[in-house]
């Protein structure tokens, strides 16, 4: 087996055994016993009612966060702190973009401190904020842009850092519906182009299926996971034909389904 192909058989993600309980053994248990693997170039969506724990499992999987049983592996490597290789996007960009810095002052943010030369730095930002449509806007602050386009941004930052693993949490949920379905299709088109591994939370059922190659569906108190969706859409998705197509309708039913039988699994 050649490197490459060695490289590409390990996972780009893998959880074993993760399990989150808040204030101690006695404490709230919040996750138990999650086991998943994601693989380079794939996208996975994790769903399920809100307050489950989803976005304390990112938390987990960014390395903000140190789960109370099992591990994360991110590239086949144990991790205990943010690896060099992820991104993580959030959805209250309000709160992650600095309103005193330029655009591309907050898209060169990560590539500080990392040794880059200046010039490597600024062809990194350029080609980023080109990638999000926004090169117009490089000498703009964040105040002086839409709520679309200053998710943009985020994306942009993370996108410039080059990260083999990018983390969503909900990205997408402060912007309308109109801007929400662009963002979506521009998701796509940078995986596509860039072929990293995208793992993205989100509430809505119809956003994880037209995105994903597979949904995660946690369930219960505490959170399982209650099942995986695959996604065998082929070809370009649209946000017109591939909603209409009935292997969408088909994976949207087994996702809400999943949800909805979830919220009455009690774990033994």
């Amino acid at each position: 087996m050649s490197s490459t192909e060695s490289a590409a058989s390990i996972p780009a993600v893998e959880l074993s055994g993760l399990g989150v309980t808040y204030g101690g053994p006695t404490g709230r248990e919040v996750l138990r016993g999650i086991d998943l693997t994601v693989a380079p170039g794939e996208i996975a969506c994790i769903v399920g009612h809100s307050g489950i724990g989803k976005s304390t499992l990112i938390r987990c999987i960014a390395g903000l966060q140190k789960p109370t049983t099992g591990e994360v592996r991110i590239a086949g490597i144990a991790i205990d702190a943010p690896p060099a290789t992820l991104a993580l996007v959030s959805q209250d960009y309000g709160r992650t973009l600095m309103p005193w810095l330029r655009v591309d002052e907050n898209v060169r943010l990560p590539l500080r401190g990392n040794g880059l030369a200046r010039k490597v730095q600024n062809e990194r930002v350029t080609d980023a904020l080109a990638v999000v449509g926004l090169g117009g806007a490089a000498r703009s602050y964040p105040w002086q842009l839409s709520g679309g386009m200053q998710q943009r941004v985020a994306i942009a930052r993370a996108l410039a850092y080059r990260p083999q693993v990018l983390l969503m949490d909900e990205p997408f949920a402060s912007v309308d519906a109109q801007t929400r379905a662009e963002l979506e299709d521009l998701l796509l088109t940078l995986q596509r182009d860039l072929g990293i591994t995208v793992l993205l939370v989100t509430h809505d059922v119809d956003e994880s299926v037209y995105l994903s190659d597979r949904v995660v569906v946690l369930g219960g108190t505490p959170a399982l996971m209650q099942d995986i969706v695959d996604v065998p859409l082929t070809g370009a998705r649209d946000q017109l034909t591939t909603k209409a197509d009935p292997l969408f309708i088909e994976c949207r039913t087994r996702v809400l389904s999943a949800i909805q039988q979830s919220k009455t699994v009690a774990p033994v």
